[in-house]
């Protein structure tokens, strides 16, 4: 290391564009935001991505755009150059995707960089080859209006930024999702993509968002969006902020997270009003359900900073209570129904940013010991249902005493083998709400019949033998945004285990044949989204067992299986109650949440003063 004595230099000119590059180039996916976001600023209605190995020998661009001259090819190598700004005024009002004249030096200076263009109105284009930063060779060229950049053997003179790229798969996952996000902002572009030589998508220009939506999603996820009106701007005031796009319906029975895609002004973008109004206009009753969202946010440039990230991913705005109450409006409408929602204007004078308060989620329970208070206690291993109180004799029942409450303390761990809560039980009856009231020998116990079914499920997919299946009369075709179709590929040896007959069927899209016999009724294509954003948020965690993607997906399956109906009768009840009763861990559902309250006799009398 070079010894340091304290003074201030100005840095050599290699020196500073590798750091630069470090802002503007992560990984192969940065690479191909750049490049795609100068063909979108170009007017390329086609864009053809290509990669190789990750991206880590190749990336690849190709646009029909306007293409550059000579001159302006030349000086694109240089810091601070570019078109898209002319002096300070122009920041103001921004309404391109990239204007800071970083891209190209920055990836060229960390890679072995080619730079083909023509003009339209030129016979000929040029040809500029970069090594690591240093201009190699300039000719002319035959070539097609437009520009293709190849970007070969990223980090190639920064071998300590190469060896923290991730596996081939993983950085061909984060292409894809760059990808994606592009051609749904852009859907009157027409993209294509190649990975290793193989062809993964070919979108043709669309007519519509939706049209765009159902190539890259499929039926089953295009079928379950809401439009989002933009309505019309009151008497064209160009003030007013407009928010358009899709949101997924409430869905009571199958909560998923699932991605969200937020566009202002055309640029992939999000900031923390959005997250804070999206959060807040989606029915509460949902829990902490995250659902599809493609929303796009229109507004005036001088009304939204988008200067303020290295790579423009957060924006600020001048008015965000404006902001807010726009998203929340257009989301609140289009779930409810209402038809179109008036865009809102922002204030004049714009009012001083507001930093909304986060509301903070708990993390998910782990499958830690906890400590339950006053439950039911310990009985012999045998569990009997004695008759309702609607079917059993007249006669009455002799109370058992109860003994006293007891602090028990368990380990929520599907190994366990904890007692049985109760010796009988006699239910009593179903409330408005779905609880389920039993009488035991110790007390009264209140059950959640979904909390009930979730660990019910669990335990039964967890178990060592397979699941047993059921086979679909007609085998369904589920289609997947890239990164979930990456994860649920990753987990097919596991959800063959679970009961799944599943087998890939083109890009990003998967055949079932046949589900776990638990979940028959319910819609594959949610559940496997269900269980990719469990996948998801287990991967980093990674649960510490070898076995974490199987507890993960048998965790995603048995909270389908809890949504799904049942039958709201005395049967279906004392139904699960008993088999409830069989659970090794019958206290608290997989994600930790309490499944019974026990109110034991001798508190009850306490309550009503009885002797």
């Amino acid at each position: 290391m070079t010894p340091r004595d304290g003074h201030i230099r100005v840095l050599p000119l290699h020196v500073a564009n590798k750091i630069a590059a470090g802002e503007v180039v992560e990984r192969p996916a940065s690479v191909v935001k750049e490049l795609v976001e100068n063909s979108i600023d170009a007017g390329a209605r086609n864009i053809r991505i290509a990669i190789v190995q990750g991206g880590r020998k190749l990336v690849s661009v190709q646009d029909d755009g306007c293409g550059m001259s000579r001159d302006d090819a030349l000086l694109s190598l240089e810091r601070q150059a570019t078109s898209k700004i002319l002096d300070v005024g122009d920041i103001e009002e921004i309404d391109t995707l990239g204007f800071r004249g970083e891209a190209i030096p920055s990836i060229a200076s960390v890679s072995r960089f080619t730079l083909t263009t023509r003009t339209r109105d030129t016979d000929e284009g040029t040809c500029i080859q970069v090594n690591a930063g240093q201009l190699a060779d300039v000719t002319t060229a035959g070539c097609p209006p437009g520009t293709l950049v190849e970007v070969r053997d990223l980090f190639c003179n920064v071998p300590a930024r190469r060896k923290f790229l991730r596996a081939y798969v993983t950085e061909e996952n984060h292409v894809k999702q760059v990808f994606t996000v592009h051609a749904l902002a852009h859907p009157s572009i027409g993209f294509s993509l190649s990975i290793d030589g193989r062809e993964i998508y070919r979108l043709a220009p669309a007519a519509a968002l939706s049209d765009r939506v159902l190539e890259l999603f499929g039926d089953d996820l295009m079928a379950n969006l809401l439009p989002i009106d933009p309505g019309v701007r009151p008497d064209g005031n160009a003030d007013a902020v407009s928010v358009s796009g899709f949101i997924e319906k409430p869905n009571l029975s199958q909560p998923t997270r699932r991605d969200q895609y937020v566009f202002v002004n055309g640029r992939p973008a999000t900031s923390p009003s959005i997250a804070y109004a999206m959060r807040e206009a989606y029915p509460r009753r949902q829990g902490d359900v995250r659902p599809a969202a493609i929303v796009f946010i229109n507004l005036p440039p001088n009304q939204v900073d988008v200067n303020v990230h290295p790579t423009k991913r957060e924006v600020r705005f001048r008015d965000n209570t404006a902001v807010k109450n726009a998203i929340m409006s257009a989301i609140e409408a289009a779930v409810s129904g209402k038809g179109t929602v008036r865009p809102v204007e922002c204030a004049v004078p714009p009012q001083q940013n507001e930093q909304p308060t986060e509301r903070q989620v708990p993390p998910r329970p782990s499958e830690q010991p906890v400590s339950v208070a006053n439950p039911a206690p310990a009985a012999p291993a045998s569990c009997t249902a004695i008759p309702s109180v609607a079917s059993a004799p007249r006669e009455p029942v002799a109370p058992l005493p109860a003994p006293a409450p007891v602090q028990v303390e368990f380990a929520v761990d599907p190994a366990s083998t904890a007692s049985r809560p109760w010796q009988w039980f006699r239910y009593l009856a179903q409330t408005a709400s779905g609880y389920i009231l039993v009488e035991t020998d110790a007390g009264l116990v209140t059950v959640n019949p979904q909390a009930a079914r979730e660990r019910i499920a669990y335990e039964q997919l967890s178990s060592e033998a397979s699941s047993p299946s059921q086979t679909l009369l007609i085998p369904d075709v589920v289609k997947l945004p890239p990164a979930d179709a990456a994860r649920i590929r990753a987990a097919l040896g596991d959800l063959a285990k679970m009961g799944f007959a599943v087998e890939e069927f083109g890009q990003d899209t998967f055949k079932v044949d046949a589900v776990p016999q638990l979940i028959g009724d319910a819609s594959p294509a949610s559940v496997f989204a269900t269980i990719a954003r469990d996948l998801a948020d287990g991967a980093g965690a990674r649960r510490g067992g070898v076995r974490w993607r199987e507890e993960m997906i048998a965790k995603s399956i048995a909270r389908a299986y809890a949504g799904m109906k049942f039958a709201a009768d005395e049967a279906g009840a004392t139904r699960i109650v008993e088999e409830l009763c069989a659970c090794r861990m019958p206290y608290v559902s997989p994600r930790g949440k309490p499944i019974m309250i026990f109110t034991s006799t001798r508190e009850l009398n306490r309550k009503f003063a009885r002797e």
